[in-house]
């Protein structure tokens, strides 16, 4: 019996799917969990395996289409089996842009196998997005060392390839416009930032920490651990620790109701170029600083690759957005639904401040507490941002 191969739902907000890459094209052999496709999401490129082992009888939707969830995308069959019924009432070919397949006809038998002369780089030796950028700029993948799993070829391995190429291969002329499709995830965040501030009433507060102290502990911890302990693992633990103590900040609105998280599941923005997306450390609360570390450097190398998995960015409690890398002294971000809150980080800026009454040089650092004021009031997002510059002002506090 022919199985269809339908688009899955790989992320919470995902509506439609890209087809990135067929590994089987049609009239060849699959075997049931064998890689047959490579789908974009508006979160992470997937790999999606056979659900059964036959033919690809007919692929309906070519690399570069579009999909929404639950749409036919392949179907796999016996290599002598009718699929006439299936193909009758199948959607219409999903084209990417600019290529008429409407007076393609659909095979009602296999096709004998193809002969391929795809290189070892078709076969998977790089990542989706290291292919997208690759055949943009024009590079040769198999002339690229690789530092991913197994020799992979990751965006990591290209950087230094596209320093100095324009950022899109059309050329730029002055006084003239174009227009830019939006990516999947570029889409998501345009509904979903426009359902935050629409629907949660948003409101904020800022405060300014004495970062000197955690400046100091962080060199202290460097100097005596082999690891490369950033600011953020420290925000990130600093944080977790003034949600387990404001429940009501580490929160969800549902209708009727408020959910208050006992543990800390920490969203962290990973801007890419398409947009957004938020890898989890997930129970910050019981893990120390350098286990946080280890985490967040493999999935921000993960979510720049595209490569994170569905738990690895859904079901977060807490967000935290931090553009102090950027020279960003101070902002305000919009609340990820169905989070009731999110810390926007700024950057540590050197400025004269008063010490013990005189003025010296001090680094500071501004945060931002954007809040769904339907659950959390000012009282209670005061008392978490208190809690939070008390434990940042005080490090140590984070390591017993």
């Amino acid at each position: 019996m022919a199985t269809l191969i339908k688009m899955p739902k790989l992320s919470d907000t995902m509506e439609e799917g890209v087809i990135l890459k067929w590994l089987r094209k049609e009239g060849e052999k699959v075997k049931q969990g064998d890689i047959l496709v490579e789908i974009q999401s508006d979160k992470a490129d997937m790999e999606l395996e056979a659900y059964d082992t036959g033919v690809v009888r007919k692929i309906f939707v070519p690399e570069g289409g579009k999909a929404p969830i639950g749409g036919l995308i392949a179907v796999i069959g016996g290599p002598d089996e009718d699929i006439s019924a299936v193909l009758s009432n199948a959607p219409p070919v999903s084209s990417p842009k600019g290529v008429d397949r409407s007076k393609q006809s659909a095979p009602t038998t296999t096709e004998a196998p193809r002969a391929t002369t795809q290189s070892s780089d078709d076969k998977g030796k790089a990542s989706p997005l290291a292919r997208r950028l690759a055949s943009e700029y024009k590079i040769d993948l198999s002339a690229v060392s690789g530092s991913g799993p197994q020799g992979r070829v990751i965006k990591r391995d290209l950087e230094g390839l596209l320093s100095g190429k324009p950022t899109t291969s059309r050329p730029i002329i002055p006084g003239t416009s174009e227009d830019v499709d939006l990516s999947p995830i570029r889409k998501t965040i345009a509904k979903r930032m426009t359902e935050s501030k629409t629907t949660a009433p948003h409101f904020y507060v800022t405060i300014e920490v004495d970062m000197d102290p955690a400046m100091t502990f962080r060199d202290q911890i460097n100097n005596v651990k082999e690891i490369k302990l950033s600011f953020t693992d420290i925000v990130i633990k600093a944080t977790s620790e003034a949600l387990m103590k404001n429940p009501q900040v580490n929160a969800t609105y549902l209708g009727d109701k408020t959910r208050r998280y006992h543990y800390t599941h920490i969203g962290v923005a990973v801007a890419m170029e398409e947009g957004l997306v938020t890898p989890i450390v997930r129970n910050c609360e019981q893990k120390r600083l350098d286990q946080i570390n280890a985490e967040l450097r493999d999935l921000v190398e993960r979510a720049r690759t595209r490569k994170l998995k569905p738990d690895e960015y859904l079901g977060a409690t807490f967000t935290i957005s931090n553009l102090g890398m950027f020279g960003v002294d101070e902002f305000a971000a919009i609340v990820n639904p169905p989070e009731g809150a999110i810390l926007a980080v700024g950057g540590i800026v050197e400025r004269p401040v008063v010490k013990n009454s005189q003025i010296v040089i001090g680094h500071t650092m501004k945060v931002t507490l954007s809040s769904d004021h339907r659950i959390i009031d000012g009282a209670i997002a005061a008392r978490f941002m208190q809690d939070l510059k008390k434990i940042l002002e005080n490090p140590a506090s984070l390591v017993l």
